[in-house]
Formats: structure tokens, sequence, C-alpha cells
């Protein structure tokens, strides 16, 4: 057994309107992401990627807000709060909405 706590991630991802934070557990990844208002991955994380498009796969659980996302193909949803996607590699995504206290 291994548990491992989200408010010590083995690595930080700090970029324009956006953070994500990575825990490392077993064979997979687990990561936390905050996005501001306006963040778009394209805008902000395309030319750190240096791709086309995201080509990480996610699967996600939304906390709060709303994230619009397309995929390569043209097929878009918006993923909002309390739902769980499960994102393909190829695809662009903006924040919509957010709640914040």
């Amino acid at each position: 057994m291994e548990v491992k706590n989200t408010n010590t991630p083995d690595e930080d991802r700090t970029f324009e309107k956006g953070k994500i934070e990575l825990v490392k557990i077993g064979e997979t990844t687990v990561g936390r992401a905050v996005f501001q208002p306006g963040w778009r991955w394209s805008t902000h994380v395309k030319p750190i990627a240096k791709t086309k498009s995201c080509q990480a796969p996610h699967l996600q659980y939304q906390i709060s807000g709303i994230l619009h996302v397309v995929m390569d193909d043209g097929t878009e949803r918006d993923i909002k709060a309390g739902e769980v996607a499960l994102i393909p590699p190829g695809h662009d995504g903006w924040v919509v909405e957010t709640n914040q206290s």
C-alpha cells in the first residue's frame, strides 16, 4: 500500500494563469490542476509543450467551474463541476467559468 498527499506534490508545473501539482504513486501520476479565468491550453501551454494540441490523456474530476474542451476532430463539450471526464490525446481546452470563494 502506498498513500501520498496532494498538498505535498512531487512536482509543480506553473505557467501563466495556471498550475498543475503532480503526485507520483506506483505506476501512476495524479495531478491537481488550477486554471484561472482566461486560461487556455493553446495560449498558455502550447508554447511550452510545442505540440499542435494537448497530447496527454486525462481522466479528470471537475471540482469547480466549467472547462470547454475541443478535440482535434471538432468534437466539443463543456465539463462542469461534479462531472468525470475521459479526454484522449488531441485536444484544446479553456476556462469558461470559475467558482472561486
